[in-house]
């Protein structure tokens, strides 16, 4: 990759401030996707899904840990893997202290289909101490499009239905697990959903990818 264009230093000042006002619209557009997003209307949870966790069986309920809002992680799991994603490993290693999140009412856990004792394991390798919850069994990949097989669910990516995606001229078949995050409110024991992301919502969540974008060799991939 070719380094940048070397200039003297009041021609790259007049460069930086003209990118300056660019991020200054960036980041107002920003400010206006928080609002809209913080306004989305919100879902009740009606089933009652049931996950395997180190002190054995808990509900959604249960994960919010006694707090107001619950931010899940779809974690790529497969149940016939031996070792977590390498990407949702990556993206929970760069995570940081969740007590933060603590601090603000809200609790963070993760999800992955495989068993627990393979999720208890991968964890324990990676020393991470975040509530990590089986859903072997259950339908909460597939309701929230996590884990993608058209002989259970209809198949739907990224919001897009498989006619959609052939339209898009991308492939309708995919089957699999599928990284994101779904975020959730609770009002006292009733329980809503609010957001889900996935694709590239995912990577702005990941803070070495933010600060890679900072610099002139970037990612360095693709």
């Amino acid at each position: 990759m070719n380094l940048p264009q070397i200039v003297s230093r009041d021609e790259w000042l007049a460069a930086r401030k003209e990118l300056l006002e660019k991020e200054k619209e960036e980041t107002k557009r920003r400010d206006a996707l928080r609002a809209e997003r913080s306004n989305l209307p919100m879902v009740k949870v009606e089933k009652e899904y049931v996950f395997d966790g180190p002190d054995g069986e808990v509900s959604p309920l249960d994960m919010f840990e006694g707090r107001r809002q619950l931010i899940v992680q779809h974690f790529m799991f497969d149940p016939e893997w031996e070792y977590g994603c390498p990407s949702c490993t990556f993206a929970l290693d760069d995570f940081g202290d969740i007590s933060h999140l603590h601090d603000l009412d809200t609790s963070y856990a993760v999800v992955s289909r495989a068993p627990l004792e393979k999720l208890e394991s991968w964890k324990q390798k990676r020393g991470w101490t975040v509530s990590w919850y089986s859903s072997h069994g259950s339908d909460f990949n597939y309701d929230y499009h996590a884990t993608i097989d058209g002989d259970i669910a209809p198949a739907y990516v990224n919001y897009r239905t498989a006619d959609e995606l052939e339209k898009a001229g991308m492939p309708s078949d995919m089957k699999g697990e599928i990284p994101g995050y779904s975020v959730f409110i609770r009002d006292g024991e009733k329980i809503f959903h609010t957001y889900s992301t996935y694709a590239r919502g995912v990577e702005l969540l990941n803070s070495s990818t933010q600060f890679i974008d900072l610099t002139p060799l970037g990612r360095q991939e693709g």
